[in-house]
C-alpha cells in the first residue's frame, strides 16, 4: 500500500478508544509512511498521545480501556487475539516527554533490554550493540570514556539521547516519541530534532507535539486531532499552509489550544 507513492508501514482501520464510559478516540482512519516522521498535532486532551499509545499496545495497561478497530503494522493487525503485546513493544521502541534513564550505568541502560530479549549476548557483541546504539543517537564521543557511570548523571538532553539509544537498541522498525523535547533547553531540542532527521533513514518515527513550530520544522506528514477525531492528515506543507478543515486552520492560526 502507498500513500503519494510512498509505502505505508502503519494503517489504523475505524480504531475507536474508550476509557470506562468517555469515548477518547473516534474512527481514527490513518495511513503513517515507512521512513518518515509523522507528527501529531492537537490541543490537550485532543487523543494524539492516547493514538501513539496504540501504536505499541500500551493502553492495554489500562484496566478500564477498551479498543475497537485495529492497527496493521507491515500487514499484521497487533490486535488480532494471537499477537502478544509484549512482543509488539520489542518492535516499537519508545521515547517518552520526561528523559527516564534507568538507575543503572550508561552501558547498562543499552544493554538491558536487548539481553533480557536474548538480542544479543554479553561480550563482544553486546559491546558492539552499545556503542553503535550511543553512535545512532548521537552521544557516543560524549560518553565512551565514562559507559559506567550512571545514565542519571548525564545533562537533560544527554539522558533523552540515552532514551532514544535505548530505544534504537532493541532493533525497532518504529519509533514513537511523546512530547521527546518538551522538558529539554532549546540548544537540546534542536540537537534531538536533528538526530531525529538522520534516525528517519533507518526508522519510521512518530512524535506527539504540542510545538507547532517542532512539527513544521521536522515532520513529513502531520496530523491534526481534535477531540478524539483526526481532523485532517496531509504533507506538513499542506498542513500548514493550506489547510482543509476549518478547525485545523484555527487551530494552526493559533485561535485555540
Amino acid at each position: 500500500m502507498k500513500l503519494n507513492g510512498e509505502d505505508i508501514k502503519i494503517t489504523s482501520n475505524a480504531l475507536n478508544l474508550h476509557y470506562g464510559d468517555h469515548q477518547a478516540l473516534r474512527n481514527i482512519n490513518i495511513e503513517i509512511v515507512k521512513k518518515k516522521i509523522t507528527a501529531l498535532i492537537g490541543p490537550s486532551g485532543c487523543g494524539k498521545s492516547t493514538f501513539l499509545r496504540c501504536i505499541n499496545r500500551m493502553n492495554d495497561l489500562i484496566d478500564t480501556v477498551s479498543i475497537t478497530g485495529n492497527i496493521v503494522i507491515d500487514g499484521k493487525n497487533i490486535y488480532d487475539k494471537d499477537v502478544d503485546e509484549v512482543a509488539v513493544r520489542k518492535h516499537i521502541g519508545m521515547v517518552f516527554q520526561q528523559p527516564n534513564p534507568f538507575p543503572k550505568s550508561i552501558y547498562e541502560n543499552v544493554a538491558y533490554a536487548p539481553l533480557k530479549h536474548h538480542i544479543v549476548q554479553k561480550g563482544a557483541a553486546c559491546d558492539e550493540l552499545v556503542e553503535s546504539s550511543l553512535k545512532s543517537a548521537g552521544l557516543w564521543k560524549e560518553v565512551k570514556d565514562k559507559l559506567q557511570s550512571p545514565g542519571t548523571s548525564l545533562s537533560g538532553g544527554q539522558q533523552q539521547r540515552l532514551c532514544i539509544a535505548r530505544a534504537i537498541a532493541v532493533k525497532p522498525d518504529v519509533i514513537l516519541m511523546d512530547e521527546p523535547t518538551s522538558a529539554l533547553d532549546p540548544i537540546s531540542t534542536q540537537t534531538i530534532e536533528a538526530l531525529m532527521e538522520s534516525l528517519k533513514e533507518n526508522y519510521t518515527i512518530v512524535i506527539v507535539t504540542h510545538n507547532m513550530q517542532q512539527a513544521h520544522r521536522i515532520a513529513d506528514y502531520t496530523a491534526h486531532f481534535h477531540m478524539g477525531e483526526l481532523m485532517e492528515y496531509a504533507e506538513t506543507a499542506q498542513i500548514f499552509d493550506s489547510p482543509s478543515n476549518s478547525i485545523t486552520q484555527d487551530y494552526i492560526k493559533g485561535l485555540f489550544g
